[in-house]
């Protein structure tokens, strides 16, 4: 939010968490608002709530609510179409919200840039290729991927190779993590080359749904 915000790039955004769990314990849409400084108009707060911190499918099922992927999609029928939307998945890219449909058919549904974000750390490389290879088995374009953790230069090089993807940054472990230090690794090292937001200025006027977005 800090990086794209209106004023900073010219790329009006607000944020979306369709899904969400545990919500008594996180609240993703309260804690973006609070590191990204956002403004009321850059957040959007309607979308599945639910009581147990646990996978959507498995969080639904005992809170006796079961997850519809189109009654998702459509919380944002009607909105604006103007801007670009940031859009923030809930878990992995496989993880399930009922018993026929993942977190990647939420993705499709919208059909819209997807951004990665992955650890540093030791498995980084499986785990990460296996992402890219699932998204763009179901044909969705993956803009790029966004590191957190110590730098390894030797995995950030083996995921842009194999995944012949951009790393979009490495984002360092922040304690605590705040407003201020949060907005200055974001204005100094997030998309440097400015990917993502040429990303949010090509795909303009895509269906009902607001513009861009990413997962």
């Amino acid at each position: 939010m800090h990086r794209y915000r209106l004023g900073a790039e010219g790329c009006p955004i607000r944020y979306w968490k369709p899904l969400q769990t545990g919500i008594e314990q996180d609240d993703d849409t309260a804690e973006v608002c609070r590191l990204g400084a956002c403004r009321r108009s850059e957040v959007f707060d309607r979308g599945v709530r639910l009581s147990h911190p646990l996978s959507p499918h498995l969080a639904a099922r005992l809170s006796h609510r079961p997850i519809d992927v189109g009654a998702v999609v459509d919380i944002v029928a009607g909105e604006p179409s103007s801007g670009s939307w940031i859009v923030e998945g809930a878990g992995g890219v496989l993880v399930p919200i009922n018993d026929s449909e993942l977190m990647v058919d939420v993705m499709i549904r919208l059909g819209l840039p997807v951004v990665v974000v992955a650890r540093t750390t030791l498995g980084t490389i499986n785990h990460t290729l296996l992402t890219i290879a699932a998204l763009r088995a179901r044909s969705l374009e993956v803009a790029g991927v966004v590191m957190v953790g110590v730098q390894n230069r030797d995995n950030r090089e083996a995921i842009e190779f194999y995944g012949r993807v951009p790393i979009l940054g490495e984002m360092p472990i922040l304690d605590p993590v705040m407003p201020t230090n949060l907005g200055q690794w974001s204005k100094a090292e997030l998309d440097p080359k400015g990917l993502l937001v040429a990303c949010f200025r090509g795909v303009e006027g895509v269906s009902d749904t607001p513009p861009t977005s990413y997962l």
